[in-house]
């Protein structure tokens, strides 16, 4: 086996090459276990012209235009190669490459640092406002909404539901290049009412922690709820080009209720993901991910929850008491730290079983799971998913009263106001606590 060539290129380029990508390689030799010996040489260049992958390729830093050039002349030559997209603020790029053509862009190219495969991704209001203490916060004797205030959930999408009714302020879709809302998923419709719904079709019954605010959809997921590497950082990246393009509306808050099994780079800003969402975090946008939903063993938080700057939220049962926080716990699905690398996560707990949120009529989860649904306009599901966009809420409340707030001051701001309520106090299952918007607004 180790004479083919393909063999031979992962062996000699090892580290610059993720392990995922080598097994994929690799495990195109397999089925040669059961051909005869000469047809051997004739299936490998067969395998090396026409099998595709989908790859994010990331330079050494002040090298990426230089070899992005070279990388272009190398696509240019290879049949079934070609260039994707541009994410030159973290010197990386995606595109579509044949073996041969891997193998010819590692030996022009002197700068490639590492080259991912594009691996899937997946998506991960009752009394749960209440419970946080952000209903109906007084400052100034002005009630905080989170009015003026925008968040883009980066998701499956947002259905124009009445609880959003003239708030939803842009939308752009990676997976189907579609112009107005819609979401074939769900997902991100709970997710954005989770946050930002008004509760106008139950009387303000169930409603999100910043019913004023304004929600921009991004849609990186597709009708199942599964994505890309490169469509989850399409999606950051156009959050971020926005705010440049938009001074005077920027988006302030991205909501991320998705991620991926975190894989070991050594550190974890060597992982695309978190290289993506910390360009968003250093460009002025407080941003809130999802620990996941892997508990209760530890070292499950996943990508990209395991950056070190950004949010990371676990999921807390609340019991369905606003008023009683003795009965609370810890959900057990909610991913436990530390990180792979070591780092304390999550970083805060919000409510996130039985959420009572907005249902997209018609979408998948909306027919697969039918018992789930709440009178005629909403929906309840639970995870860490939904405790992500809660936190973004509260971070509306917060931004609201203190525009000028940095990322990192809100999040200090968020963690040493959280209420911890249990007795062994253990960071890496409850994190800094309870979230407490009230405590945390003043």
């Amino acid at each position: 086996m180790f004479g083919y060539s393909m063999v031979q290129m992962v062996r000699t380029h090892a580290d610059k090459l993720e392990k995922p990508l080598r097994e994929e390689i690799l495990n195109g030799y397999r089925p040669f276990k059961w051909t005869p010996c000469f047809l051997h040489r004739m299936f490998e260049g067969y395998v090396k012209k026409r099998k595709k992958l989908s790859l994010v390729v990331e330079f050494e830093e002040n090298y990426y235009e230089a070899d992005c050039i070279k990388l272009h002349e190398v696509l240019e030559r290879h049949r079934g190669c070609k260039f994707k997209h541009d994410f030159g603020r973290i010197s990386c790029c995606s595109a579509q490459v044949t073996p041969s053509g891997l193998e010819d862009l590692l030996t022009q190219c002197n700068h490639i640092k590492k080259v991912y495969l594009n691996h899937e991704v997946n998506a991960l209001l009752d009394v749960a406002v209440p419970a946080a203490n952000a209903h109906n916060i007084v400052r100034n004797r002005a009630s905080l909404t989170g009015k003026g205030v925008t968040i883009a959930i980066v998701d499956t999408g947002i259905h124009p539901h009445q609880d959003l009714n003239g708030r939803i302020t842009g939308f752009v879709d990676f997976i189907n290049d579609r112009s107005e809302p819609y979401d074939d998923n769900g997902h991100g419709t709970h997710c954005a009412g989770d946050a930002a719904g008004d509760g106008a079709a139950s009387n303000g019954k169930y409603r999100g922690p910043a019913p004023e605010a304004d929600v921009i959809g991004v849609k990186v997921l597709d009708k199942i709820g599964s994505g890309s590497l490169e469509t989850v950082m399409q999606g950051v990246e156009w959050c971020i080009k926005y705010n440049e393009e938009h001074p005077n509306n920027r988006i302030d808050i991205i909501s991320m209720s998705l991620g991926a099994a975190a894989q070991n780079f050594g550190s974890e800003n060597q992982d695309p993901m978190v290289k993506i969402v910390e360009a968003a975090w250093g460009a002025g946008i407080v941003v809130c991910v999802a620990a996941g939903n892997e508990g209760p063993e530890p070292k499950t938080i996943a990508s990209p929850g395991v950056s070190d700057q950004v949010i990371t939220v676990g999921a807390l049962d609340d019991k369905n008491t606003a008023d009683t926080r003795s009965d609370d716990e810890v959900a057990k699905f909610s991913s436990r730290g530390p990180t792979i690398y070591d780092v304390t996560k999550p970083d805060i707990l919000a409510p996130g079983v039985n959420i009572v949120s907005l249902r997209s009529p018609g979408s998948y989860l909306d027919k697969a799971q039918k018992t789930a649904r709440v009178e005629d306009h909403y929906f309840m599901l639970s995870g860490t998913s939904m405790a992500t966009p809660i936190c973004a809420g509260i971070v509306a409340l917060v931004k609201q009263r203190h525009p000028e707030d940095s990322p990192k001051e809100i999040k200090g701001r968020l963690m040493r106001n959280a209420d911890l309520l249990w007795k062994d106090k253990n960071p890496n299952i409850y994190g800094a606590g309870y979230i407490n918007g009230e405590k945390a607004i003043n």
